[in-house]
């Protein structure tokens, strides 16, 4: 079984040691990085991380900016690092919904990355929302967004799209390859409707931030609803730890052959390259 940790947030040493500088123009940047409980890694950070868990291959990416700018200069260390470390790192780009982005989007592919994301959903911006999901689809690239469930505690970064937007955005992408992290804010259970699970066929969901998230029975539901296939590890490192996940995992009564789609299989299975 080859461990796949999809969800894995990398920041450029410069940005780390002088992150207070970013926050002034950049308000969610602003808001999660005061937070008590955040935390920054370099690539090799990450390395040393995947060394302790046992984790094969990461997928990095960088903080979604609101300045284009930012963005690709965040996307070029993860491009430099992908090429430092092919066997162990590769990566996603972060776009705003700006003019721009496309060929942002663009250009990283051709550097190598192999999906987009993690992305703050804003789809009142419906125009440039299209621009970044038609060109995912020319390339066949999935693109993953931050979800959040919308009940319970408020936290930082707790956003209030709705489950229905989602429903709308995923129907009007048919053809888009689409990981909602986050376990989809509950999304996922709604799969249990005949018209919306055939409207999902290329919707997955990550465990990323579950320990904070859920109750370790949230495994035990997936594998009732029969969405092993549908389900991606991702850690949300450095927030968390990889190992975090494995015991509720190993507890769930999950099937050897079911762990290892969600720990790798279904990842390897919609990305053109890992």
């Amino acid at each position: 079984m080859i461990l796949v940790d999809t969800h894995v947030h990398v920041t450029p040493p410069d940005i780390i040691a002088n992150w207070e500088k970013y926050t002034t123009n950049e308000p969610h940047f602003s808001l999660l990085s005061n937070t008590k409980n955040n935390k920054f890694a370099t690539a090799e950070d990450v390395i040393i991380s995947m060394e302790k868990n046992g984790i094969e291959k990461s997928v990095i990416f960088g903080f979604a900016f609101n300045d284009l700018g930012l963005c690709r200069y965040v996307n070029d260390y993860v491009i430099e690092k992908v090429k430092q470390f092919p066997d162990k790192l590769t990566g996603f780009a972060v776009v705003p919904p700006c003019e721009g982005a496309a060929q942002e989007i663009n250009r990283c592919y051709n550097a190598g990355l192999v999906g987009v994301g993690e992305l703050f959903p804003k789809f009142n911006e419906s125009e440039n929302w299209h621009e970044i999901c038609e060109t995912c689809k020319e390339l066949n690239l999935p693109i993953l967004l931050h979800v959040n469930e919308g009940v319970g505690h408020y936290y930082p970064g707790k956003t209030d799209v709705s489950l229905k937007q989602l429903e709308n955005f995923i129907t009007n992408n048919p053809k888009l390859k689409i990981i909602l992290a986050h376990f989809g804010g509950g999304l996922f259970f709604y799969e249990l409707m005949k018209e919306l699970k055939e409207k999902f066929c290329n919707v997955y969901y990550d465990t990323a931030a579950a320990p904070f998230l859920y109750d370790k029975k949230i495994y035990k539901v997936i594998k009732t609803l029969d969405l092993c296939d549908k389900i991606i590890f991702g850690s949300d490192f450095p927030l968390l730890q990889p190992s975090r996940y494995f015991s509720d995992i190993e507890e769930s009564g999950f099937t050897e052959e079911e762990k290892e789609k969600i720990l790798g299989g279904n990842i390897k299975n919609i990305l053109i390259n890992i």
